[in-house]
């Protein structure tokens, strides 16, 4: 299951103004490589929609069947705000169906066969 948990506003490269889910997975037990001992953390992803701010608002606490997986893509930089150090990451999180591998792409009215 995922949870809405927040929502965002956005802006398109052409100027216009969006707004985006901010989706949440269940806790998960990580044990740190640091310490040794086991933290608690959720996986949080976003998602473009269509709907005006009052509907995200409402929307919050919503829970729906799926999770959130980790998804390769291409390298990008992503700054985290405090300490303000840079990364260099090459995967995003998104939100899956249950019924739908996050890895596995999706081709509408095809099917592809293994050779």
């Amino acid at each position: 299951m995922v949870t809405i948990v927040d929502y965002k506003k956005r802006q398109r490269k052409s100027g216009e103004e969006f707004f985006a889910l901010i989706l949440q997975g269940g806790v998960e037990f990580v044990l740190s490589k640091e310490t040794g001992r086991f933290y608690a953390t959720a996986k949080k992803a976003s998602m473009s929609c269509t709907f005006d701010e009052e509907t995200c608002k409402k929307l919050i606490g919503s829970q729906f069947p799926g999770s959130i997986q980790k998804v390769k893509c291409d390298p990008y930089e992503y700054m985290v705000e405090d300490p303000g150090e840079v990364l260099k990451l090459e995967h995003r999180w998104v939100y899956t169906k249950e019924e739908e591998p996050a890895e596995q792409p999706v081709h509408e009215g095809k099917t592809m066969e293994m050779a």
